[in-house]
């Protein structure tokens, strides 16, 4: 078999690419607003009885699978699917519940389950559970974590993965052996869109200007030493006392909320940013700042393929 279909099913938006198995290039894409949340909505408006969760789960997969086929002028119905994300949450398709931490970074150990083919989804499914401590948990970022993984590298690591509730994954030896969750992306969206302070910020995508890149960095300084409940409010007075400009605003209060995410983190430690290049400026800029070594960067997109290429070649005999 040359060819599957990769599966990032998240809370908000749903990413469905045909792969290549030989060369791994994205023969095709389609990516919409359809996320678990989105659906798990549409689910509850149906009023059908739980014992066709599934069904009607895979039946707006396919639908959107059709968009993908009539997008290239190809048929897929053999093809097996590989799914990562939220699908195997409590509002996804089906529950499976979380691999305990820790698991090996080669993906052998992770809870998944087969999903045989049906007259209505002719695709055999992979479904890919998340992990847990006895604290925290991350789903999908597992798979990307298998697919951002150096296997030479031995020494303890840390993986960042930028977003509404930002993990971190330390490795050692070829295991995850802890996660945190920190909700910056949450608090970030909330301050800026819910609260008095979105009428003293202006968003912009980068660091690009001196006074952005400079504001930034005083929010960075600012959660080493200030109580962030107190320092958020400088937002607010930064503006009335026009101090700085909004898109200035913008980036230190990115700064207070980044910097107080990765204060913590031990500065002599092999650390691995996997997001958007966009996030990865504004995390690279803050590390730096903290006095970390040069992080590396791996593009989560990429990440969460490479990852179910590997999950593929594990499983791929048993979903034919």
């Amino acid at each position: 078999m040359q060819q599957f279909i990769s599966v990032d099913w998240g809370t908000s938006v749903l990413r469905i690419r045909l792969i290549d198995v030989n060369e791994m290039p994205v023969v095709s894409e389609v990516t919409n607003s359809m996320g678990i949340a989105a659906t798990f909505d549409l689910w509850k408006q149906s009023g059908k009885p739980e014992s066709e969760r599934l069904l009607f789960y895979q039946e707006i997969l396919v639908a959107e699978i059709k968009k993908l086929e009539k997008k290239i002028s190809f048929q897929t119905p053999d093809l097996p699917i590989i799914i990562s994300g939220m699908a195997s949450s409590n509002i996804g398709m089906k529950n499976l519940s979380y691999k305990e931490i820790p698991f090996s970074t080669n993906g052998r150990d992770l809870n998944v389950e087969i999903i045989e083919a049906t007259k209505n989804c002719s695709h055999t499914i992979l479904l890919i559970s998340g992990a847990r401590t006895g604290n925290d948990v991350m789903r999908g970022e597992e798979t990307q974590l298998i697919g951002s993984i150096n296997t030479e590298e031995k020494n303890e690591q840390l993986f960042i993965f930028p977003g509404t509730h930002s993990k971190h994954a330390v490795v050692k030896n070829e295991k995850v052996t802890d996660v945190k969750t920190y909700m910056t992306g949450e608090f970030f969206e909330l301050l800026t869109t819910k609260s008095i302070l979105s009428n003293s910020i202006e968003k912009v995508t980068d660091l690009s200007t001196a006074d952005n890149l400079k504001s930034f960095e005083k929010g960075i300084e600012d959660s080493l030493h200030l109580n962030i409940l107190n320092s958020s409010f400088q937002v607010r007075t930064n503006d009335l006392f026009n101090k700085i400009s909004k898109q200035e605003n913008y980036c230190y209060l990115s700064g207070l909320l980044i910097g107080t995410e990765l204060k913590e983190i031990n500065p002599t430690i092999s650390c691995t940013i996997v997001c958007d290049e966009m996030i990865y400026k504004f995390y690279k800029a803050a590390l730096l700042k903290l006095g970390l070594t040069q992080p590396k960067y791996v593009d989560s997109g990429k990440a969460v393929i490479k990852g179910h290429l590997i999950l593929f070649n594990l499983y791929g005999s048993k979903l034919v």
